[in-house]
């Protein structure tokens, strides 16, 4: 499968519309801070009911990139590509959620654009995290983490998977899972069951958990977390890094989502208090010795943006002050007035922390956010090694690549 540029590719009017052709900013994009000690209270606004209504690329339909970069469609054709990895070998694997699937997608000439795809594993049970360890291949599914036998070039399981961890199911489906940098321990991240309910008796949810690579040696790391889904280890100084859906109801502007350093040990106040000492009101009296240890977060999101993932950027096609920063995928809102999201962010790094709020890196999917259509929703991000950025979109069922060029 040999995919042409969105500048070029001529698409039949009976499967896709015509593709969007890209257009690059002449200014800077919109930068953002949202700060901690200016939240709003509590009721400050309604909480809305306004989610999207996803449609077919219109002919017009332009992604919009800093100037110097372009957006081209990599690979499509999936029900809903979510994460991605990069294989032992240079493959990327490609957790498909309602394809119940995880693809492998191969380019063996050398053009950036891959023209061998293969099914690894199917009947799955909604597929997000992905994670090679050794001989293995490691996989997040709704109910568990399982592990198949993998040997590099690998394009398809040979066995069964063996389930390693049993996980809670429901709620929140999306379960990720990365090791630390020599492979002695496993971090899964598994979302609560619900908006503000106490789960504190329910350990796994709403947290990050460290086992050892056979699944023993269980001991929670980071909770609080209401919905954490990316997992990223930050190369300058190989902290753990995570995204949160914050809790929803208390208006257009509460709760911030973010992204954070997790703390080991360390407690995210969800459901007892937010951003951290800030009282949730419908929980009002409930746990005071959480909320005096509840940490404020590393870099606050407008709320309700729906972080997906988050990539660090290490590598050198993109200019300088791109690197060595984050990149976060904003899956978009469904219950804010003014709809928000639905676009890729760029965090700036400075000594290990995010310099200062967040900044607009591809937009575009969401063009009037008074509109319910949207045509697009980025989800999954993975660095390629030859700097370039790829994306995927659960709303179109396709994976962009972002590239640079002086």
């Amino acid at each position: 499968m040999r995919l042409l540029s969105i500048t070029l590719i001529l698409l039949s009017a009976c499967t896709r519309p015509e593709a969007p052709v890209v257009q690059s900013a002449a200014s800077p994009m919109k930068h953002y801070e949202v700060r901690a000690d200016q939240l709003p209270r509590p009721y400050h606004s309604d909480s809305a009911g306004n989610p999207p209504r996803v449609v077919d690329r219109p002919k017009d339909a332009k992604l919009v990139v800093p100037a110097g970069f372009r957006i081209d469609i990599w690979a499509e054709d999936f029900a809903e590509p979510r994460n991605m990895v990069l294989a032992p070998n240079g493959d990327v694997f490609v957790a498909d959620m309602s394809g119940l699937k995880v693809d492998v997608l191969r380019d063996t000439n050398g053009d950036a654009l891959p023209d061998q795809r293969w099914t690894f594993a199917d009947e799955l049970n909604r597929p997000f995290g992905i994670a090679f360890r050794g001989n293995h291949l490691y996989v997040g599914v709704e109910d568990a983490i399982v592990r198949f036998d993998y040997t590099a070039g690998q394009t398809a399981a040979k066995s069964d998977p063996v389930r390693i961890v049993s996980l809670p199911s429901g709620g929140h489906a999306t379960r990720n899972v990365i090791f630390n940098r020599d492979g002695s321990k496993m971090y899964v991240a598994v979302g609560s069951d619900s908006n503000v309910s106490d789960e504190t008796d329910e350990p796994l949810r709403a947290a990050i958990t460290e086992f050892n690579p056979d699944g023993s040696g269980k001991r929670t790391y980071g909770s609080g977390l209401r919905n954490p889904i990316g997992l990223a280890w930050n190369p300058a100084d190989q902290a753990l890094w995570t995204v949160v859906n914050e809790r929803d109801g208390l208006g257009d502007d509460l709760v911030p989502d973010y992204a954070t350093h997790v703390q080991d040990g360390g407690f995210y106040g969800w459901p007892f208090s937010y951003i951290g000492q800030n009282i949730e009101p419908r929980r009002k009296g409930d746990r005071p010795d959480l909320i005096a240890k509840a940490i404020v977060p590393s870099l606050l999101i407008e709320a309700h943006s729906a972080p997906i993932t988050l990539a660090f950027y290490g590598g050198t096609m993109f200019p300088e002050p791109y690197r060595g920063g984050a990149f976060v995928t904003l899956h978009g809102s469904w219950n804010r007035t003014l709809r928000t999201g639905y676009k890729v962010v760029h965090i700036p790094f400075r000594n290990g922390q995010p310099a200062g709020g967040y900044d607009d890196f591809v937009i575009g999917w969401s063009p009037d956010p008074k509109d319910e259509t949207v045509w697009g929703r980025p989800a999954g991000l993975l660095v390629l090694p030859d700097g370039s950025l790829l994306v995927t979109d659960d709303g179109a069922g396709v994976i962009w690549r972002v590239s640079y060029k002086k």
